[in-house]
């Protein structure tokens, strides 16, 4: 098998609008409507997608023991570090770590560690030279 990339992640959220207005507002994730639904919301990062759907979401077609705020994920921005924490402190959104110096995928990178609203560890990384 050659894996190229991941496609998306599903992340279980407690309730769905709020962690919607999150992601959209904060990150400026486009909310794709083909997939929205009472039960899974779909956004896009980058060229990937991130879903979001509640632990009691009516389908087999998920993790055994779906949990809230279990998940810990790293997602890159294009922007200059000091502009991503004036954006963050515009929303309110307490850095809890950073920025701290890292290595990623693609190499050295700086990170800062948000939590979503339901207690996600979001990684915010910047590249070096990228």
């Amino acid at each position: 098998m050659k894996v190229r990339r991941i496609d998306h992640i599903v992340l279980t959220v407690a309730d769905l609008e709020k962690s919607m207005r999150f992601y959209h507002e904060v990150f400026d994730m486009p909310v794709l409507k083909e997939q929205n639904g009472d039960d899974l919301i779909t956004l896009r990062c980058g060229h990937q997608l991130i879903r979001l759907q509640k632990a009691e979401r009516p389908t087999d077609l998920k993790a055994a023991k779906p949990t809230i705020g279990s998940a810990d994920l790293c997602i890159v921005a294009g922007d200059n570090l000091d502009d991503i924490i004036h954006h963050l402190n515009s929303y309110y959104i307490e850095i809890i770590a950073g920025p701290i110096e890292k290595h990623g995928a693609e190499g050295q990178m700086t990170s800062l560690y948000v939590h979503d609203p339901d207690n996600n560890l979001i990684e915010i990384a910047v590249y070096k030279n990228k």
